[in-house]
């Protein structure tokens, strides 16, 4: 150790001493000091140091380093005290040992109390007791004390840098930690390997690795590459900047590797998702015969539950019980999570209860997020309301788990939480919060909070833009996107995700998705699962089926998302066979279907008409799949049988459903009423959806139309004016038109449109050629009680029609047209629809409420079972 200098104070010392003095100035309190050690630990340090009161100083010291060495941190400080009490000598090295011991047990108030004894015995000067003081400030987060300690040094070694240097990067203030390496070399100062390993772990939590590489050959050039912990810190380094290769290389160039090298190495293999290879390295590592540390047991424990290997994990549990491990927290919260998401929740549950009295906020965040994932989510919320109650304080990662449990959770709760423990500005807590108030559609409440946060990541920018397409919001969703690029933030796979699901709405742009795919491929990120996913989904709903499947074809990877949209995408596009084949594929390859997939199959088979091979399907699915059926199986089953006019069948399955039916099921049905004019069934679910949906229009509609069809003007006058009691607006009919980046809409009878006149002369013109081409307008579509002249008129003006004219207008010949409908086409539009196609020479797609149709040559994909 460096001797001791008793020199005097100087002023900058007497001011330090004034801002530590207060509750600090009695030097040592043992209420204060003693508030969280147990009785029995400070007897039995008491009775170690009766038995030896007279051995002196080195006596006393050597005591002191042992129970410091071994972790036993309270015992050590338990012994000063006495010795401080019956007036035993202390030099700087006891106090240095002390001021360690502070620093690990977090105790700032003791620290700043031993601080105190150094300045009034003179041992200040020490530049052992001055290191120590500085590692104690870091350690319990008081950078500014270990600052000023450290400016105020007199004599400075590498030691002395290094605790300021390490202090930075554990308060993850990582570029100041550069900058004093910077410092420290122009001082002369030369780095030891203790140094290097602290800058290289700030600048793996940075990303930093073009600075890493640089002090790796400065590593090199020491002649420290061969040091172990430099070579852990390398490994660390590479790994978490994604360069798991050149980790493996450092890894398999160290001559001497200890177990923390082995464990560096398999979490960073973790952590770039290779699994396998992590496996790999684990046999290797027993097979050399390293001794397996706690560390270690976690880290391959958390492998277990990437994967849900939870046999393995199992018998990692029997192995850490056989090697007395199982009291180590870490371990514990690491099987926790493991059996959590493996489905074995109680399980996870049980481990959870054995660690009472030691429960931590990891294992209380670890054991709700557990219930979340396993959709308990009411159980989650109680168990949050528990934690809180026995006195445990939520941290950023309690509060973004909590706030995943939409259904259980009221996001305006945890926010009064979140405030008051001064966690809003926290990017992670702040997305959680604002992702949260975007499920419940509250999108003024979700930008409030995303402009609070203080520093926002990619991740926060992603979350926003997918809250506002989740939304609906496409032009907020588009804006997010702009403006992280205006502010210098690179997108992400998410990012490009998220938009390209705003782009998939039926309002949304054709042209502006296609512009965020050519952004995808400029920014590397066509590729990604979640982007070339998003690509088939957008482009299966707007309209653009083969390019959906190009993406498909070219998909590395696939995941369910890609494959369910494939298969909904043909059926809403008519295409049933190959949505069918599709899902053929999916079983021959023995891959994970679930509810979704089953719903765009028999989709499929509802819009080609394959009514036995839909019933085969659900057959299939509860039998062989044992997926249970919800609403949205019944309402297509409903639909298919309904569409092939076997009414008596729709409602048979209606009355053996084991829940009652919802307004959907019964909005099919009266729609195929309407279609089959079957008043009775008609009424019978018109009285139904009426009592769900009282504001809905679509049954007053739908009932009014069956009644104009009958030609029972006097019960359909009676439903319009059952719609004027209720004030119940009916929804107008709008049909949508994309030209050179510019969306049109149009309604029936539309004069506002600026070309209004050239459109109506384009109509009579059509109107001309349709007739020669021996169309003959269907008047029962118009349900009004007019004469058939008026009719015709008010057919020839349907929204869809003047959209598909101001097309023909407004792009050059052989142009196709796509338009959107809020409402279904009616059958005689969808008979001219056809004849244009054919006498204009133009593909023509038109996504109604229902489906798509593309029309070409004189026919449509739908086969006329629209």
């Amino acid at each position: 150790m460096f001797g001791v200098r008793q020199l005097g104070r100087s002023k900058r010392q007497e001011r330090f001493t004034q801002s530590l003095s207060g509750p600090y100035d009695v030097v040592f309190n043992p209420k204060t000091s003693l508030s969280s050690s147990k009785l029995s630990t400070l007897s039995y340090s008491h009775q170690l140091f009766d038995e030896t009161p007279q051995q002196g100083l080195s006596r006393n010291n050597h005591l002191l380093f042992e129970f410091s060495r071994n972790d036993q941190n309270k015992e050590a400080l338990n012994l000063f005290l006495g010795l401080r009490r019956s007036g035993s000598p202390t030099d700087g090295s006891s106090l240095s040992c002390v001021l360690k011991v502070c620093g690990c047990l977090f105790d700032r108030i003791v620290g700043k109390q031993v601080h105190c004894q150094c300045i009034k015995c003179g041992f200040v000067e020490d530049v052992s007791v001055g290191t120590s003081l500085v590692d104690m400030y870091m350690k319990t987060e008081s950078v500014e004390d270990g600052e000023r300690v450290f400016d105020e040094m007199s004599v400075k070694n590498v030691v002395s840098w290094t605790s300021l240097l390490a202090g930075y990067r554990q308060n993850g203030l990582n570029e100041q930690a550069l900058k004093l390496f910077s410092q420290m070399q122009l001082g002369g100062i030369k780095p030891n390997p203790f140094t290097f390993a602290a800058v290289l772990g700030g600048l793996a939590a940075d990303g930093a690795v073009e600075k890493g590489v640089q002090i790796h050959t400065m590593v090199i050039k020491s002649g420290l590459d061969s040091t172990i912990f430099v070579g852990n810190s390398l490994v660390n380094m590479y790994s978490k900047s994604l360069m798991v290769s050149d980790a493996k290389a450092v890894f398999d160039s160290m001559e001497n590797r200890n177990a923390v090298s082995w464990n560096s190495m398999i979490a960073g293999f973790v952590t770039n998702g290779l699994d396998l290879e992590a496996f790999e390295l684990f046999y290797r590592m027993r097979l050399e015969g390293v001794k397996l540390t706690q560390t270690i047991f976690a880290t391959v424990i958390k492998l277990c539950a990437n994967i849900k290997e939870m046999s393995f994990a199992k018998q990692l549990h029997c192995q850490v019980i056989k090697n007395g491990s199982d009291f180590d927290l870490n371990i514990k919260t690491a099987l926790m999570v493991a059996y959590s998401k493996c489905s074995e929740i109680d399980d996870a549950f049980k481990l959870f209860c054995m660690m009472h009295g030691v429960q931590n906020v990891v294992s209380w965040t670890a054991i709700i997020s557990g219930y979340v994932q396993n959709g308990r989510t009411d159980r989650a919320m109680n168990l949050f309301c528990q934690m809180r109650r026995e006195g445990v304080r939520p941290n950023h990662f309690t509060y973004s788990t909590i706030l995943t449990a939409n259904a259980a959770v009221s996001p305006s709760q945890i926010h009064a939480l979140v405030v008051k423990t001064n966690y809003e500005n926290s990017p992670s807590v702040g997305t959680a919060l604002s992702d949260s108030y975007s499920k419940i559609g509250n999108a003024n409440e979700a930008a409030k909070i995303f402009e609070l946060i203080d520093e926002k990541d990619i991740v926060a920018w992603s979350a926003m833009l997918s809250g506002y397409a989740q939304m609906g919001d496409i032009e907020g969703a588009v804006k997010i996107f702009l403006q992280l690029a205006e502010e210098g933030v690179e997108p992400n796979e998410f990012t490009f995700s998220g938009v390209l699901n705003a782009c998939a709405a039926p309002t949304a742009s054709v042209e502006q998705g296609k512009q965020f795919h050519a952004c995808s491929i400029k920014s590397g990120f066509s590729n990604a699962l979640c982007v070339s996913s998003a690509l088939v989904t957008m482009y299966a709903k707007r309209g653009n089926i083969e390019s959906a499947n190009e993406v498909f074809k070219r998909q590395v990877d696939r995941d369910l998302v890609s494959w369910n949209s494939m298969i909904s995408g043909y059926a809403q596009h008519g295409c049933g066979k190959k949505s069918l084949k599709i899902f053929e594929e999916m079983r021959n390859k023995n891959l994970e279907l679930d509810g979704i997939t089953f719903i765009g199959v028999i989709s499929a088979c509802t819009h080609a008409g394959l009514v036995n091979e839909g019933q085969r399907y659900f057959d299939l699915m509860v039998k062989d799949y044992h997926i249970v059926p919800t609403m949205e199986h019944y309402s297509c089953m409903v639909d298919l049988y309904s569409r092939a006019g076997m009414l008596e069948k729709a409602i048979d399955l209606i009355n053996k459903m084991p829940f009652p039916a919802g307004a959907t099921i019964w909005r099919t049905l009266l729609a195929a009423c309407r279609v089959h004019l079957n008043v009775e069934l008609g009424e019978l679910a018109a009285e139904k959806l009426i009592s769900l949906q009282p504001q809905d229009s679509a049954a007053y509609v739908l009932l009014s139309n069956i009644y104009a069809t009958a030609g029972n003007w006097q019960e359909r006058a009676k439903v319009r004016k059952l719609m004027d009691t209720k004030k119940v607006k009916k929804e107008a009919g709008y049909s949508w038109i994309e030209v050179k980046n510019k969306t049109f809409s149009f309604m029936a009878g539309d004069l506002s449109h600026p070309q209004s006149d050239r459109i109506y002369l384009k109509l009579e013109e059509l109107s001309v050629r349709l007739k020669d081409a021996g169309y003959y307008p269907d008047t029962k579509y118009v349900l009004h009680d007019v004469e058939e002249e008026h009719k015709e008129v008010i057919l020839s003006q349907h929204s869809e029609r003047l959209a598909i004219a101001f097309g023909l207008i407004a792009t050059p010949p052989g142009t196709p047209i796509q338009i959107v409908k809020n409402l279904r086409v009616c059958g005689d539009c969808h008979t001219v629809i056809k004849l244009i196609s054919k006498i204009e020479g133009r593909d023509i797609v038109v996504r109604d409420s229902n489906r798509f149709h593309h029309f070409k040559g004189g026919s449509c994909s739908c086969g006329d079972y629209w």
